[in-house]
């Protein structure tokens, strides 16, 4: 299908820019659990996860108008659903859940998983049969965080950490798909009809559960829920999947492995909560776990 839009053709362009598109996509992400921290705070967890998909949805559907983008295939509608169900409504809405629970550094080690589930669900979606190798690395991971979790008081906050787990597996989920659509569908017009689909639901939810006064809400928390509208929910998935599109789903999906490194720093110094060693080496180890697993995936 020929399209009129410049953004997404990779064939012009050096390999490196993936890497580039996806580092920048990356350390956007790794912004995005402090960022929901902060507006946890404040706002309530469900409607800032239906108010973040609406403002989102409102400028993807402008970006789409603007480069008269063709619309999906019936045939892709589907897997747009099952993105949308993950990264647009999931991942936000059980963050957010999660994040009334525990800090976001504590959270950050949960993402560790992400490459995880996403190469795990690749297989699923993919029909692939990874090398034995493959399991043992994704058993050892988990191992690693539930350990983690046990260790820092699971019974002072199992829904916090229930909560995670079922996040890393809805994003894990809608990155597989979405990065199994961009080959049809383009990269970043994979996040944008994802949110278009959503904005019949999460626009009427957020009027419906908006309260009756935003008079008390603060300047941090304003700015969190700009960053997690405009940055979280679209601008890093742009660069995102168009990382993906110009450098290789397995090679830039790689970069996954940084993002809990950055979301700690994040962590440390803007919110000023406690990394502690154990935390930094538990990252590491299921850093480690994941790029073993991916490395036996095929």
């Amino acid at each position: 299908m020929e399209r009129t839009s410049n953004l997404h053709n990779p064939a012009t362009e050096k390999p490196a820019s993936g890497v580039i598109n996806g580092l920048i996509g990356v350390v956007i992400f790794s912004g995005s659990l402090p960022a929901t921290r902060v507006a946890v705070l404040e706002f309530d967890p469900v409607f800032l996860t239906v108010v973040r998909a609406a403002i989102a949805g409102v400028l993807a559907l402008c970006l789409l108008l603007l480069f008269k983008e063709q619309r999906p295939a019936r045939q892709q509608l589907l897997s747009l659903i099952i993105v949308a169900m993950g990264v647009v409504i999931g991942f936000p809405l059980l963050t957010a859940l999660a994040l009334q629970y525990v800090t976001s550094a504590h959270s950050i080690v949960f993402v560790g998983l992400l490459p995880l589930a996403t190469a795990a669900f690749g297989v699923v979606r993919g029909g692939e049969r990874p090398q034995p190798a493959f399991w043992f690395f994704s058993v050892l991971g988990s191992l690693l965080v539930v350990g983690f979790a046990v260790s820092q008081g699971l019974t002072a906050s199992p829904t916090g950490d229930i909560l995670m787990l079922l996040a890393i597996l809805a994003c894990g989920l809608g990155y597989a798909e979405g990065a199994k659509l961009s080959k049809t569908l383009g990269g970043w017009q994979v996040i944008c009809w994802a949110l278009v689909l959503s904005l019949p639901v999460v626009v009427p939810w957020t009027a419906w559960l908006a309260p009756a006064s935003f008079s008390g809400i603060s300047t941090p928390a304003w700015l969190s829920l700009a960053y997690v509208s405009l940055f979280s929910m679209l601008i890093g998935f742009v660069f995102w999947y168009r990382g993906l599109v110009q450098g290789g789903i397995a090679a830039v999906g790689q970069l996954q492995l940084l993002q809990p490194f950055f979301g700690l720093a994040l962590a440390a110094t803007l919110l000023h909560e406690q990394v502690s060693l154990g935390m930094l080496g538990v990252t590491v180890a299921v850093i480690l776990c994941v790029a073993g697993a991916r490395k036996f995936a095929r």
